[in-house]
């Protein structure tokens, strides 16, 4: 097998990246991941920039609240879409910190409200903590409530890895029993869809490229989900009938072939899909637009086919609201 393609950018990265001291992700506890985690975005993300309005949320959830954020390129606005964002970090790590320079730039490139929601980690909080929190934080969001300050009209999902995990799910569970409004959009970065079954890419990239097969394997056992269930992996599950999709793979990613099987997926349950793969890239790029400065192009490209799903639902959704 030839070597793969890797960006210069993403190359010089790893080369930094692979040559740090200290142990891995793996070889810590939780909260020394967790704040390595933290730590490494004002060293691999841009700033948060300027906003309209950031607020802080709390959310009624299953077992307690849930903290939220609310980003926003617009002090005020107009009834209209909405976009709940769940972060990545393998179900133990990440938080509304870590993805917010992410979460603002959504909101500007879209100019829509983002809700970044701070479900449960493992292993404090195992699976099905972190899908019970999401569905519930995204109803809220759905039902409009004051303290949101805004009057939402549809929903787009939307994370990152695990978070796409989550973002897939919440989409499967509003679909089987909507919400107040519906969800008209999705948008995934690498997520993990299948864990109960070994893709090629988890073996071919297994290690040097950031995310690694010990530090998934540290993820599962943390989360302790039940491999085939669909809410753990909701590529066993069925697909039709799930919002227009938007799937983005990185071309060095253990989990990029979960990624393309869950875009072919929709494709064949009949679901509009729009997938992009960043080629020579590596799984976490959104998070890393400073480090690899190349990401920025694969995020704007994800934006702007969001926007053009979003633009067609939302006409779609209010056609069939005069018609009815």
């Amino acid at each position: 097998m030839t070597d793969p393609y890797i960006r210069p950018d993403t190359k010089a990265f790893l080369g930094f990246l692979n040559n740090m001291p200290g142990p891995r992700m793996h070889e810590m506890d939780p909260a020394t991941a967790r704040a390595q985690y933290l730590a490494m975005k004002d060293i691999a993300d841009p700033p948060i920039g300027d906003l309209g309005a950031r607020l802080d949320l709390v959310i009624p959830g299953p077992a307690g609240d849930i903290p939220a954020t609310l980003f926003d390129a617009r002090a005020n606005r107009a009834p209209g879409p909405a976009v709940a964002f769940y972060h990545g970090g393998g179900f133990v790590i990440g938080n509304v910190a870590t993805h917010a320079s992410f979460c603002a730039a959504i909101a500007r490139a879209l100019d829509l409200p983002v809700i970044s929601i701070d479900y449960r980690l493992a292993p404090e909080a195992p699976w099905p903590a972190a899908p019970d929190d999401c569905e519930a934080a995204t109803r809220w969001i759905a039902d409009s409530p004051a303290a949101l300050g805004r009057a939402v009209t549809s929903l787009i999902v939307c994370g990152d890895s695990a978070g796409g995990n989550l973002a897939i799910v919440t989409a499967m569970a509003l679909r089987d029993a909507p919400a107040r409004v519906p969800v008209i959009a999705q948008l995934v970065f690498y997520p993990a869809t299948d864990s109960s079954a070994e893709y090629p890419s988890f073996a071919e990239f297994s290690d040097g490229y950031l995310l690694t097969r010990a530090s998934m394997n540290w993820f599962g056992a943390a989360y302790a989900a039940e491999a085939e269930h669909i809410r753990s992996s909701p590529l066993r599950g069925d697909l039709a009938g799930l919002p227009p999709a938007v799937v983005i793979t990185a071309g060095l990613d253990p989990l990029r072939d979960q990624g393309r099987a869950y875009a072919a997926g929709l494709t064949n349950a009949g679901v509009a899909v729009v997938f992009r793969e960043a080629k020579g890239n590596i799984h976490g790029f959104i998070t890393l637009r400073q480090a690899i400065p190349s990401s920025s192009g694969d995020v704007a490209g994800a934006f702007a086919a969001l926007k053009a799903l979003v633009t067609e639902a939302e006409g779609e959704r209010v056609m069939a609201q005069a018609a009815a």
